[in-house]
């Protein structure tokens, strides 16, 4: 996995077929890696796309089912008042 710096996040909205809302998390992986592993699950018949958000927890989706995937570009995460 790539080395993203702390308060680094990409968020990546996955939408899936015959579901009205699009799923949405946060990453520490990179774009690069993001692309890389939507890729690698279209090749396969039976390909299940593996993301891990920031938290570690792991979102699964079967590659037959994936409508779109948007990789957003690498934000810092600000935090206290400069945040608003």
């Amino acid at each position: 996995m790539g080395w993203i710096p702390e308060g680094r996040r990409v968020e990546v909205k996955i939408g899936v077929q015959h579901v009205a809302r699009e799923l949405i998390i946060e990453s520490s992986q990179t774009p690069e890696e993001i692309e890389s592993a939507v890729s690698t699950a279209l090749k396969g018949d039976d390909g299940v796309l593996a993301l891990a958000d920031e938290r570690g927890r792991k979102l699964l989706v079967p590659a037959g089912r994936l409508a779109y995937v948007e990789i957003g570009e690498q934000v810092e995460r600000r935090v206290g008042f400069g945040a608003m």
